[in-house]
């Protein structure tokens, strides 16, 4: 255990050291978060290399093993293959985030190294082969062991990725996690695993104290990525060498918020017809802050859905098979609430229609959307760039906008490039002159290569966030504005393809 606890206080240590390095590191390149977000607290760009610190503290006190000789790190001798393909694995995840926070890499890509090194982790047995559950004992899974496998490591990487989107939510997520999982290693005996954790937990810690709200550093999908890939693969670990009927249920459990909210992801965008990769403003967490949670209050309640699962998932490693499926009664129904709660279940339609009464809360968020909308039908009614443009300025005033910028950029046939600016000004908003400080929220439209659309707003005096209905209406106007271009493009191309034909 002592070994463990120093493992602790190196990772956390050297994380927490590191962030002011890394931070100089990120303005020095211009490595900031590049989505529109409240997080983005006082105009001031924020880094996004903090998944740097948490490898640091992670790899440390392992390679410090390594040159002093215990019990522990005679365990890493002995299972060689596993331990450097954990190792080895994680460092090529890191890889590919640090690579599309500094580059941007594209879907193909990250599915393919995902893949590539989940595959690389059953082959040294990391895997799934049987699956056992409540009254129905063990079944052997063959040749589906290897899909199977695969699925869980790379839904649990992406899911993780898509739950990084307020200040200490996926950093906080990870670390409940890494605590249950930490505790399911030690009442296994398992070392390696315990070691692991504790190393992962120190340097989550030791970020999460630069993340928290107001947030100096985001971790970036190279922290996102990596802290998915240890968890998905230690977890999986740890909870098959259960002896318990329900092992693959354990790590489900306790990685529950991160897979609701990705189930939940793929489900609405399948329904909407929306490609799977187009990023939303929908997950649990926007939606909590919708209903007017605050950042902090946010998270916290998603901490403590946090802390219930894991305990759930620690509960059902000592449980018969009647007191599992309780657990997992008492799961289902916590979990149908919250989805309900957050308007997942609601159906629209006449019937669901209801009177709203004037001055409610919501009713700036439903006409901020309305507005957003409203612009959204124009652009894809629009036949030329100048008629999205004037579409913009009509609208900017409704969404309580101080200043628009448009920047459009064009290939031509020789290889250089043109750009094609518009910019709009609104002296006074409505209500009266604007206070407080400008902000200036950037948003490349789908490609910095395609466009630039630059959003300027004055934060009211006494506040540290933007808004949050203006600014999900904000980001909506950006991907309607994206959508309309792509459109005029694939137009324009089909044009210049149809004059030589006729020639």
């Amino acid at each position: 255990m002592l070994t463990y606890f120093i493992a602790f206080l190196i990772s956390s240590g050297l994380s927490a050291a590191s962030i002011p390095t890394i931070k100089s590191l990120a303005r020095r390149f211009k490595l900031f978060d590049r989505n529109l977000s409240s997080r983005k607290a006082e105009g001031t760009p924020i880094p996004r290399l903090g998944g740097i610190a948490i490898v640091l503290g992670f790899y440390a006190p392992l390679i410090g093993l390594l040159f002093h000789y215990n019990m522990v790190a005679q365990r890493i001798y002995e299972e060689p293959h596993k331990i450097w393909a954990l190792l080895a694995g994680g460092l090529v995840v890191f890889a590919l985030g640090l690579y599309d926070d500094m580059r941007g890499a594209g879907a193909r890509l990250k599915f393919t190294v995902q893949l590539l090194v989940a595959a690389a982790m059953y082959t040294v047995g990391f895997r799934i082969d049987e699956i056992s559950v409540p009254f129905a004992g063990h079944l052997a899974l063959g040749s589906f062991g290897l899909p199977l496998t695969l699925f869980w490591i790379v839904g649990v990487i992406n899911a993780f990725n898509l739950i990084d989107g307020l200040d200490g939510l996926a950093g906080g997520v990870g670390f409940f996690a890494i605590a249950t999982t930490f505790l399911l290693a030690i009442s296994r005996g398992d070392i390696l695993m315990s070691l692991y954790m504790a190393s992962l937990g120190g340097g989550v810690l030791g970020f999460l104290v630069f993340n928290f709200n107001p947030a100096s550093i985001f971790m970036g999908d190279s922290g996102s990525m990596f802290l998915g890939f240890v968890l998905a693969v230690t977890s999986l670990q740890t909870s098959l060498k259960s002896s318990t009927t329900v092992a693959i249920l354990i790590p489900i459990v306790s990685l529950g918020l991160p897979i609701l909210d990705t189930l939940l992801a793929m489900t609405r965008r399948f329904v909407a017809g929306r490609s799977m990769f187009r990023a939303d403003r929908e997950h649990i967490h926007h939606k909590l802050l919708a209903l007017g949670f605050t950042q902090r209050r946010a998270v916290g309640l998603l901490y403590g859905l946090c802390v219930f699962l894991g305990a759930v998932a620690l509960a059902m490693t000592y449980a018969n098979s009647e007191q599992v499926t309780l657990l997992l009664g008492v799961v289902a129904v916590v979990v149908t609430v919250l989805v309900r709660k957050l308007g997942y279940l609601r159906v629209v339609g006449p019937a669901s229609i209801q009177p709203r009464p004037l001055g409610t809360p919501g009713d700036r968020n439903l006409h901020l959307r309305a507005q957003a909308r409203g612009a959204g039908e124009r652009f894809r009614l629009s036949e030329s760039r100048d008629g999205l443009w004037q579409t913009l300025q009509a609208v900017a005033s409704e969404l309580e906008v101080q200043a628009l910028k448009l920047e459009l950029h064009d290939r031509l046939t020789d290889g250089s490039a043109e750009t094609l600016a518009y910019s709009w000004v609104h002296s006074t908003l409505p209500g009266g002159p604007p206070a407080g400080a400008p902000l200036a929220l950037r948003l490349p439209l789908g490609t910095e290569q395609r466009g630039v659309l630059v959003v300027t707003l004055r934060l009211a005096p006494g506040r540290t966030e933007i808004d949050h209905d203006q600014e999900i209406a904000i980001e909506m106007l950006s991907e309607y504005l994206t959508t309309a271009l792509e459109r005029l493009e694939r137009v324009s191309l089909e044009a210049r393809a149809v004059v030589p034909l006729r020639r």
